[in-house]
């Protein structure tokens, strides 16, 4: 007699990829704290127009370092005061936040893909490619990060698309090193052997066979560059070297406000606190992306 269908057996024996991925990444607290928190900043900027309550660029003279609202002398319209041109801060650090994101992921997006690509090339073609490839980010590593982001932006100018250039730039050998490291610990294994012996040409092997075993590095990777550019965005713009104002970027604020510290805590606390806990969430999240995405974390959580 047919044993009849249950529900037990209609399911897998063990679970989906994606079902264990989400159970290890929601074990990790800071990792959801930090998911969370960029969904916030992602909402933010995204509806900014919608969810600030002034113009970022409209001054109130007669509203000028306004503390927040909670303290003596604030003003309820303005929550959390008002800088020294009497700009409403709330509004500024929600389209900042749009602005923020938008270099991170625009600079992430511009190293990754090259990086990618070098780090292939030089992980298939270890004697034609591999030497110069390798040689062109070791000189580029030996220069500090910011140093060398200053020195591409005093060549082409100040400004926001000059600023995503000069931060892809530093991005780019972390991507290189990485891609090619994975490569060449993937390139041997029997799976490329069958490909090859199956009449697999390069470009298949590089894009189809190869480069998708490689994606959980890159990923945690571009997490973690992702903070690192929202950071070197804002060095920049207190520098002068980044966005320039009246632009509302997080840096720029800063250094727009630092002449006014002693007098007015909030305009230099509140941008540099966004910042702060902006890339705490973002290294959180690439945390926990790396323990749900490394097997061995994995399997020891």
């Amino acid at each position: 007699m047919n044993r009849p269908v249950t529900p037990e057996l209609l399911e897998p024996a063990y679970p989906s990829p994606l079902r264990e991925f989400c159970a290890a990444f929601a074990r990790n607290r800071g990792a959801l704290g930090g998911l969370l928190f960029l969904m916030l900043l992602v909402v933010c900027a995204l509806f900014a127009p919608l969810l600030a309550p002034f113009d970022p660029a409209v001054q109130h003279r007669a509203f000028l370092l306004v503390p927040p609202a909670w303290l003596e002398g604030g003003q309820a319209q303005f929550l959390l005061g008002t800088d020294e041109l009497g700009r409403d801060l709330l509004s500024r650090l929600i389209f900042g936040a749009r602005l923020s994101l938008s270099i991170g992921l625009a600079s992430v997006l511009l190293s990754l893909l090259p990086g990618v690509l070098l780090g292939l090339a030089a992980g298939f073609f270890p004697k034609w490619l591999g030497p110069s490839i390798m040689r062109m980010t070791d000189i580029m590593l030996a220069l500090p990060s910011l140093l060398l982001a200053v020195a591409v932006v005093a060549v082409l100018g100040p400004g926001l698309l000059n600023t995503v250039l000069a931060i892809a730039v530093v991005s780019l050998p972390a991507y290189v090193r990485l891609t090619r490291a994975a490569v060449l610990g993937e390139i041997d294994r029997d799976y490329v052997t069958a490909s090859r012996l199956a009449g697999a040409g390069p470009l298949r092997l590089m894009f189809v066979s190869v480069l998708p075993n490689c994606l959980a590095p890159l990923i945690v990777q571009a997490t973690l560059s992702f903070s690192a550019a929202i950071l070197d965005a804002a060095a920049l713009g207190f520098l002068g070297l980044g966005v320039q104002p009246p632009t509302p970027e997080w840096g720029t604020m800063l250094a727009s406000a630092r002449d006014y510290i002693e007098r007015a805590w909030w305009v230099v606390t509140l941008p540099g606190l966004t910042i702060l806990l902006s890339v705490l969430a973002i290294n959180l999240l690439g945390d926990g992306l790396r323990d749900a995405l490394d097997p061995k974390l994995k399997n020891a959580a």
